[in-house]
């Protein structure tokens, strides 16, 4: 094998240990660069030199076809995946390496990352001074919104045992019941899962500027600020903004609590957060939303709309199911119904959260809430209390508000209509359903599945479906948990017809009517005030028509008595000083 080859070997070597390390997305993802920029005419390893390979590079034998490109595309596709710049002089090295023998014995610092030394926690403090003012970002012409370290980089990385025990260490500090050295109570499994999120979020933004991605880049504030200029430059919500400034703040808070976390700069650091989180909220305010710009946005549907919309979904998939019988096809129209008439129409919109993790009445297993500690709780369940005639009840004892209210189930018993529609759809539709789906009998618990057979676990993914499920049958994607904010503009608007008390109806969405007007109103202020312009004309009317009461008698005596007047307005005589303007000034000495 000539010089040449064996350096384009080693090359190749290295590019597959970076991708191992985590400094290239993926394998693939180099090696369809180095096809674009080579149009497809790159060669594949021989046997020989892939033998070679397995024996430098301990390479697995199942990775595909290892494709011969130059060496100086290779260091272009280097480029392009955004690899650190000490690797890129590392392969410019090799490129450039006179002697074969030389290159085979390729120095360790090139194979391994340069790691952060673990924080030590006698010199734990942040980065002072603090920015006072965010960094100017502009996002590039060819920006990309997905910038979290996702799972497969993170799985190749080779100090990532570094992270786990961070993140290890920082969830039993946020979800432990009694954590007194943390204020506040426990996170929930949900909050958590955002806090992850958060955390992931902001290593993968930073993930290719620094060596090892750990918690204690938190306690970088330029590289806070950095992020939060990121997220203004790319439009992002201040909701989104400050549940990231939330979780920097925990994590902070995390670190006070390790020892040697007692400096000064703690302190300070969470008063810079909290600061730059009420500027935030006050230099970007939540856009104001209003049925008629959604609509005209393709993103709200009237409620008589979305009812009978969901009704003609109901009638349609009962009469596939007479003529055609149950098929996959009609048990996912039945199943797609069902889901529809449980979100809008039958009930006030119950919490999307509460349908996900409804289980079917045959579940005999433990409660599946993560947060759950109580062993004879049956969790959010639909159950049938009769079957002649059909009476089925519905109790939700794990919502948003179950807390607050001092563990109050939310229960009730289903609607006829609705509860035949259930009832046929968990019989043999759903059996069908799980058979396509080779999960034979009731292995998945939940009501709701799917198009996989698995219950509906992220909220984004009931989301899509529902989006798409609207769509095709003549509606707008509109997000499902718009269903609130419609049902409660019809409620609270001058039109609102016949229906369930306000107060009843919030009990069963899992809050209170104050909440109605707070967030789930779009219409009250504007409603308000007009209601108040309409009500002042009839006001004004009843002011005409009454009588004027008669004027009171301010005839002034003629007879004046040392500078002052006699005026008779009541029984009793007074005297009130006539003073001009004038006499003010005078000295009462």
């Amino acid at each position: 094998m000539c010089d040449k080859r064996k350096r384009q070997c080693v090359c190749l070597r290295q590019v597959y240990k970076s991708c191992l390390d985590g400094l290239l997305p993926s394998y693939q993802a180099f090696y369809r660069v180095c096809s674009k920029l080579t149009k497809h005419q790159s060669t594949l390893l021989s046997g020989q030199d892939k033998q070679l390979l397995v024996a430098l590079a301990g390479m697995d034998v199942s990775v595909p076809h290892v494709a011969v490109v130059s060496l100086a595309v290779c260091c272009r596709a280097l480029k392009l995946c955004k690899v650190p710049a000490a690797v890129l002089h590392a392969f410019d090295d090799i490129r450039l390496q006179p002697a074969s023998q030389v290159v085979l014995g390729l120095p360790e610092h090139i194979l391994a990352p340069h790691a952060q030394p673990s924080p030590n926690p006698v010199q734990l403090q942040m980065t002072t001074p603090f920015p006072v003012t965010l960094p100017e970002c502009a996002l590039p012409a060819d920006f990309n919104k997905q910038h979290g370290l996702l799972a497969k980089p993170y799985k190749h990385l080779v100090h990532r045992a570094v992270l786990e025990q961070h993140m290890g260490e920082f969830k039993s500090f946020s979800t432990n019941p009694f954590q007194l050295n943390r204020k506040g109570i426990a996170h929930g499994s949900r909050t958590w899962q955002n806090s992850e999120k958060q955390v992931y979020l902001f290593l993968g933004y930073h993930y290719q500027q620094v060596s090892q991605p750990t918690l204690q880049l938190f306690l970088s504030s330029p590289l806070i600020a950095q992020y939060v200029s990121f997220h203004i430059a790319a439009g992002h919500s201040q909701l989104y903004i400050r549940n990231f400034l939330s979780c920097a703040k925990c994590v902070l808070r995390w670190w006070q609590s390790k020892p040697g976390g007692n400096h000064p700069s703690f302190v300070e650091g969470l008063e810079w957060l909290q600061t730059l989180g009420l500027q935030v909220a006050d230099q970007l305010p939540r856009p104001s939303k209003d049925p008629k710009g959604l609509a005209d946005a393709g993103k709200w549907m009237s409620a008589p709309r979305l009812v009978h919309l969901i009704h003609g979904a109901e009638l349609q998939s009962q009469d596939q199911m007479q003529q055609q019988g149950v098929t996959v096809e009609t048990s996912r129209d039945m199943h797609d119904a069902a889901l529809a008439a449980m979100t809008f129409s039958h009930l006030p919109p119950v919490r999307l959260s509460c349908i996900r993790s409804l289980v079917v009445p045959a579940y005999t297993g433990p409660c599946l809430h993560p947060d759950c500690k109580e062993p004879s709780c049956e969790g959010n369940r639909l159950s049938i209390t009769s079957e002649s005639p059909l009476l089925m009840h519905i109790q939700l004892p794990h919502h948003k508000n179950a807390r607050k209210w001092g563990k109050a189930v939310i229960e009730f018993d289903v609607p006829s209509d609705l509860a035949q529609l259930l009832h046929t759809y968990l019989g043999a539709p759903r059996k069908a359903l799980l058979e396509h789906h080779l999960l034979i009998g009731d292995t998945c618990p939940y009501v709701f599945m799917d198009m996989h057979g698995r219950g509906f676990v992220a909220a984004a993914v009931l989301t899509l479906y529902w989006q798409k499920w609207l769509v095709s049958r003549g509606g707008v994607p509109m997000n499902p948990s718009m269903c609130r904010q419609v049902f409660v503009d019809e409620r609270q608007s001058n039109s609102a017809t016949a229906g369930p008390s306000n107060q009843g109806a919030a009990m069963v969405m899992g809050h209170s009517v104050k909440q109605w007007d707070k967030w789930y109103d779009m219409q009250y202020h504007p409603r308000l005030a007009q209601n108040a312009v309409d009500g002042m004309q009839s006001w004004r009317a009843a002011m005409l028509q009454s009588h004027p009461p008669a004027a009171p008698d301010l005839t002034l005596s003629s007879a004046l008595h040392c500078g002052h007047v006699l005026v008779s307005d009541s029984e009793e005589s007074r005297y009130q000083s006539c003073c001009s303007d004038s006499d003010i000034d005078i000295d009462l000495d």
